[in-house]
């Protein structure tokens, strides 16, 4: 069967890409390769109020709410920052990808999930599960099949530049359900978390590039766990693909590595990239030019929107590689200071980080701590 637009992977970015372009009416479809769903999660579920607002969705998935983190070093340096305000939520994930593709639904996607996608022939997919082998024509193909696009590969597109695993599992154990606690030595190329998922109950996690394994059974013996719930495993792309378009196809979401690698977290820019493709896809169709020129007016508008936060952040992300525990430390401690901790929380921001480092530059006792931004250009990002 013919469609306008096919999107590969329901996640909240396929879901809001299928309802933008429902909505204008373009006969829409989105395949799902798993049975259910949000199934499996492979998602801390902490979002910033401004990632949790893009979905558009009731507060029904939301399990906590916090206003803060503390940020634990190995070598004992902490520091709390406590906004006494909501700043995220921590959410269902499952319940959070059900309900952004129910409202895609209402508005006429239509969904064949037990499908994948294992060749692009022309403008027609094939698909095979559970109805059988098929071949669906589109005149726009909207790739948010995640981390390993599946797409992507079949394009022989260039990816993202850095892949992390991860791995977490939710536990028993007493928090103060308004902090998120940060565990950056526990994980030496990224950090580890652990987020209150309610009164008595936290998630904890670790991304990295080695010994993941190893370091999560460290970790989570330092909270005495005798019984985990919902062990998971994942893939985290950081650094964006070369180019996000091509083939009559746009890159949206992990599958074009727009997760920030200053956090990890992808709703946010995953859900707006799919909304820029979207509005994409509905101007190729309104015009019925399909061609790369067409297709780059999408990398102009995530580029405008959010392109600067990730190349800052990617920048953010090489220096961590590359710091001591004593340095990061002595961060941690610089952080403290009252006029710098009044400045992280008047203007931190969990999805677009490059406002407080402009605020923090300005700050005389952040020069020496920001010198190595400072000498590697970041000006030209803020």
């Amino acid at each position: 069967m013919p469609y306008d637009v096919i999107i590969v992977g329901a996640g909240p970015a396929g879901s809001a890409a299928a309802q933008t372009c429902a909505v204008q009416g373009l006969s829409t479809l989105c395949i799902e390769e798993h049975g259910t769903i949000g199934y499996p999660v492979q998602c801390a579920g902490l979002l910033s109020n401004a990632a949790f607002s893009e979905c558009r969705i009731t507060d029904r998935p939301v399990l906590n709410r916090v206003s803060g983190a503390r940020v634990i070093t190995g070598t004992g340096s902490e520091i709390l920052i406590d906004a006494k305000i909501q700043k995220a939520v921590v959410v269902d994930r499952a319940a959070v990808d059900r309900e952004m593709a129910e409202s895609a639904a209402e508005a006429g996607a239509e969904y064949r999930l037990k499908t994948s996608v294992y060749g692009v022939e022309g403008n027609t997919v094939l698909t095979r599960g559970a109805y059988g082998h098929e071949e669906h024509t589109f005149k726009i193909l909207i790739a948010a099949d995640g981390p390993r696009s599946t797409i992507a590969r079949l394009y022989g597109m260039d990816r993202a530049k850095v892949f992390l695993a991860g791995i977490q599992a939710d536990i028993p154990h007493d928090c103060d359900p308004r902090f998120v606690e940060i565990y950056p030595d526990a994980s030496p190329e990224f950090f580890a978390w652990s987020i209150p998922t309610g009164p008595g109950r936290i998630r904890i996690g670790l991304c990295g590039q080695t010994r993941v394994r190893k370091r999560f059974a460290e970790l989570i013996k330092k909270f005495g766990a005798a019984s985990t719930t919902h062990l998971v495993t994942g893939t985290l792309p950081l650094g964006l693909m070369p180019r996000t378009y091509g083939h009559r196809t746009l890159f949206v979401g992990d599958a074009a590595g727009f997760a920030k690698p200053t956090s990890g977290g992808g709703v946010y820019t995953g859900i707006r990239s799919a909304r820029h493709a979207a509005a994409t896809a509905i101007g190729c169709c309104e015009h019925g030019i399909f061609d790369d020129p067409a297709l780059a007016e999408y990398e102009r508008r995530w580029q405008a929107d959010f392109g600067r936060e990730l190349e800052l952040g990617f920048r953010l992300f090489g220096m961590r590689q590359k710091m001591s525990e004593e340095e990061l430390a002595g961060i941690i401690q610089a952080l403290r200071e009252p006029s710098i901790l009044a400045a992280i929380i008047e203007h931190g921001d969990m999805d677009r980080p490059g406002r407080l480092i402009k605020k923090l530059m300005l700050n005389p006792g952040m020069i020496p701590l920001l010198k190595p931004l400072i000498l590697s250009g970041i000006r030209s990002f803020l």
